[in-house]
């Protein structure tokens, strides 16, 4: 008689990149930025990418989200290749698996910081009451009680990456992944910025990857890796700080 009820099979990592190979061609060269990189990444963790100035962390990070393909290799998320998936399913993965902070913001000029973080949840068909009460109370957890109705224009640097954060988190993905997210900040800021993420790593159990050029800030994640010569080493904080 067949188990009408198999047990839900657990896996151990969240996310795994197998042998990652990607390229890039110009007029005169190829550029080989991504060699064989893999990497294993748990449910829940905070993970530090570093390396030096154009080495390929950004390229890295948008394979890993689906942003970009590569030429060979495998993203496993929860055990499936996105990598081998159609347009649409990217796209879904995209909005609601994952969570992108980016160097510059990329807020919505003409939209208010409360418009910003509702975005996500409004391209994913949320209610739209129940998208504008749950960027609100990401806006209050991030500090930004009192700038709701702010354009990014009336913002600061660190308020406008707190919005970004907040948009992030909002459809509650797995996943978040932050490129160079104190690039644009001082060190006050960063230091805010990233005690935020986290704050909200350890409440809402999302798993964080940094891309960061930042010794400061890699040191407060669980883990480092280096991106060196198109493959991820990992690094011990000891070493690195």
């Amino acid at each position: 008689m067949s188990d009408s009820n198999p047990k839900k099979i657990i896996l151990p990592y969240l996310l795994e990149a197998i042998d990652l190979y990607k390229n890039y061609k110009t007029a005169e060269q190829v550029l080989h930025i991504l060699s064989g990189a893999s990497l294993k990444l748990k449910a829940g963790e905070m993970l530090g990418i570093i390396g030096a100035s154009g080495v390929g962390k950004s390229t890295l990070l948008h394979v890993l989200g689906g942003l970009d393909l590569p030429e060979t290799g495998q993203v496993l998320f929860h055990g499936e290749d996105i990598c081998s998936k159609e347009n649409t399913y990217l796209e879904n993965f995209r909005n609601q698996r994952v969570g992108f902070v980016f160097q510059f913001f990329n807020l919505l000029s003409d939209f208010t910081a409360l418009e910003n973080a509702m975005f996500p949840a409004l391209i994913s068909r949320v209610d739209k009451r129940e998208a504008r009460e749950l960027a609100e109370e990401l806006l209050v957890q991030v500090g930004l009680k009192d700038r709701l109705n702010h354009k990014p224009s009336q913002l600061s640097g660190g308020e406008s990456q707190r919005v970004a954060l907040a948009r992030s988190f909002i459809n509650k993905p797995d996943l978040i992944l932050a490129d160079e997210p104190t690039g644009n900040l001082d060190q006050k800021a960063s230091d805010s910025l990233i005690e935020l993420i986290q704050s909200l790593n350890h409440k809402l159990q999302q798993t964080v990857v940094i891309v960061t050029h930042s010794q400061r800030v890699a040191s407060k994640m669980n883990r480092i890796v280096e991106l060196v010569d198109g493959v991820i080493n990992p690094v011990e904080k000891g070493v690195f700080i």
